[in-house]
């Protein structure tokens, strides 16, 4: 049976874990926000846990669970014992920090309640004093942003998490039935040699291997595939890197039969070769 990967994000309110959730999210994992403990091991037992789409799961608990404390401890030691890869995450802050975020955001702290806000962050900390030493890593976020502390959920996930990569999706398309609304980079060929005023290419589309000679043996084209597949090798690893889950590349030609498809093509053999995750659609071939 296979077992995937169970993260629990827990630590003081205030402290991102919201954030860190997102981040989680965008990375591709299955997430649940402020999730009893106690419903853990039914979850676990749901199809949707073995579902080969999801590299993992990530769940939101703290004390807004009240069994939260008393009975985490039974439930990740049973985890554990059953071979689940479980690791948990801890955010915390400065107290004066999390009293002005609560401050700005005017929230109630979960503690709070017949005491100040100052009152709730100190008794929450001593109640999860415990689970953070049992933390497999602690993040302190009082001097981060959201973009900051997204970056380092990524970073976390890269290096402890095996899971899939960005994928990658290469698209041939013509300026005439217009641009691809889901596209990340559009990239204009319109400026090599047309295989659509050659007679005997014209019935063809890039498919075709006297096409695709026609096309990319030339000095304008062999130049002009080094220096972007250079740029794509040096921006892929970076958009990973910020955790982007897809990434879509349109290549366009006039009518997206010819130029286009013959270089959409051999960007998707590139990336093939590198091992990436990638996928290749032409739109247009056909019109």
């Amino acid at each position: 049976m296979d077992k995937k990967n169970i993260t629990i994000i827990s630590g003081l309110s205030g402290s991102g874990k919201s954030t860190a959730i997102a981040a989680f999210e965008d990375a591709g994992f299955y997430c649940v926000d402020n999730m009893p403990v106690s419903l853990l091991p039914q979850f676990i037992d749901l199809p949707l846990y073995h579902s080969p789409d999801i590299p993992g799961f990530v769940f939101g608990m703290d004390l807004r669970d009240k069994e939260f404390i008393l009975k985490y401890q039974k439930v990740v030691q049973k985890l554990n014992s059953d071979g689940y890869k479980l690791r948990i995450l801890f955010l915390e802050a400065d107290d004066e920090i999390l009293r002005r975020r609560y401050s700005q955001t005017r929230r109630h702290h979960p503690l709070s309640s017949h005491k100040t806000i100052m009152d709730g962050i100190r008794d929450e900390r001593n109640q999860l004093k415990i689970l953070r030493k049992q933390a497999h890593k602690i993040i302190d976020t009082s001097a981060l942003n959201v973009h900051e502390l997204k970056s380092i959920i990524f970073k976390y996930v890269r290096e402890n998490i095996t899971i899939n990569t960005m994928q990658t999706h290469i698209m041939s398309f013509g300026f005439k039935q217009g641009i691809p609304n889901d596209s990340d980079l559009i990239i204009d060929v319109r400026f090599l040699k047309n295989p659509y005023f050659i007679p005997e290419l014209k019935p063809y589309d890039g498919e075709n291997k006297a096409v695709q000679d026609f096309v990319l043996n030339t000095e304008e084209t062999e130049t002009f595939l080094k220096k972007y597949m250079d740029l794509l090798d040096y921006l892929l690893p970076l958009y990973e890197k910020e955790g982007k889950a897809y990434l879509t590349i349109a290549f366009g030609c006039t009518g997206g039969r010819h130029r286009s498809v013959a270089i959409a093509k051999k960007v998707y053999e590139h990336l093939s070769l590198q091992g990436k995750q990638v996928a290749i659609t032409h739109r247009d071939k056909g019109e």
